[in-house]
């Protein structure tokens, strides 16, 4: 029954955000600013640190790079089509466009909840270890943790996508801006308890485990801060960690909220924001959290704006020069003729 109904399912329909024209013509215009400062924030966090090879060649900024471009992928599964939606009276989305995007947009949020726990272990080392830091973090270890993060975020979205679009759908009318997974269970004309304790169980392994990483990595690292005499001491081993903690709290509260928290009676309107959220904010803010807290990657910017102003102060002289030169010319010319 389930395989003929998805079989003659061709399309959803999704109710996105609001119905009313106007407030979609200025959702339009505030997610559009939002998705090119996402993609322009990550993109040049990503350009950054390949270019600046003395300052961002470290342990921290390559799993920073990697973070940046899951959030640029992220970003790019969800907002274009909700942008287009904006502006279309018929939002409707195909079949298999939907398993995708549901699976792409798990796995990528799933692998940057890892890499956020990989970076928590990351900062622990640093923090607690900084002696033995380079040692620890080698280039292996560093490509083989976010190897596995990204591994595990595709592996669990995999068993997930399989198991929510097995079920038989009685319509196809999605009250969402995206396919989403709570949002997909409501069309099933079935049980859906399994499936639900499969996404409390997912959520478990997606969000527990790198948030109790985090938690375990910054509880020691608060006790080696604590163990610090100097203010400046402590100033600065709170500081490399500040940003990282930010972006934490910001992405797993969120997330923890919608997944993990009470059901209540307008659970559908608080999901939908909240997920608009981790879908669209999240990827714009953490760019701007590592860039604007982070005294490295400022430096490095102003390092690339100078190169880039050097150049421009050195090619202007010499076309000046060439613009004099032939003003001369032209003179000399003009005083032959004459004469």
């Amino acid at each position: 029954m389930g395989r003929e109904n998805q079989t003659w399912m061709s399309e959803f329909i999704l109710l996105g955000l609001s119905s009313c024209w106007d407030t979609q013509v200025s959702l339009f215009v505030l997610f559009l600013i939002m998705y090119l400062v996402t993609v322009l924030g990550n993109f040049l966090i990503i350009l950054l640190i390949r270019l600046d090879s003395s300052r961002l060649h470290n342990p921290m900024y390559f799993f920073l790079s990697v973070l940046s471009f899951v959030d640029l992928c992220y970003a790019n599964s969800i907002a274009p089509q909700m942008l287009a939606h904006l502006l279309s009276a018929q939002k409707s989305i195909p079949f298999y466009n939907c398993v995708l995007q549901l699976y792409t947009s798990l796995a990528l949020g799933g692998s940057e909840f890892f890499l956020l726990g990989a970076m928590a272990y990351d900062r622990y080392v640093a923090v607690c270890h900084p002696l033995h830091y380079t040692v620890i973090m080698h280039g292996e270890l560093c490509l083989g943790l976010a190897a596995g993060c990204l591994v595990a975020g595709f592996t669990n979205s995999l068993m997930e996508t399989i198991i929510t679009f097995r079920l038989p759908l009685c319509h196809n009318v999605i009250n969402h801006f995206a396919c989403e997974t709570l949002a997909v269970l409501r069309l099933a004309c079935v049980d859906v308890s399994f499936n639900k304790v499969m996404v409390a169980t997912s959520g478990f392994l997606v969000i527990m485990l790198p948030c109790s990483l985090v938690l375990f990595s910054y509880g020691r690292i608060v006790i080696t801060i604590l163990h610090i005499h100097s203010t400046q001491g402590r100033s600065k081993a709170f500081g490399t960690c500040a940003s990282h903690l930010t972006v934490v709290c910001m992405c797993f509260g969120a997330t923890i909220f919608t997944y993990l928290g009470p059901r209540s009676a307008s659970s559908v309107e608080e999901e939908k924001m909240v997920a608009l959220f981790y879908a669209v904010v999240a990827p714009m803010l953490n760019p701007l959290i590592y860039s604007l807290r982070n005294k490295e990657v400022m430096a490095a910017l102003q390092k690339v704006l100078k190169k880039f102003r050097d150049k421009e102060v050195y090619r202007t002289p010499t076309f000046t020069l060439k613009k004099t030169n032939m003003a001369l010319c032209l003179d000399k010319t003009s005083l032959h003729l004459i004469n």
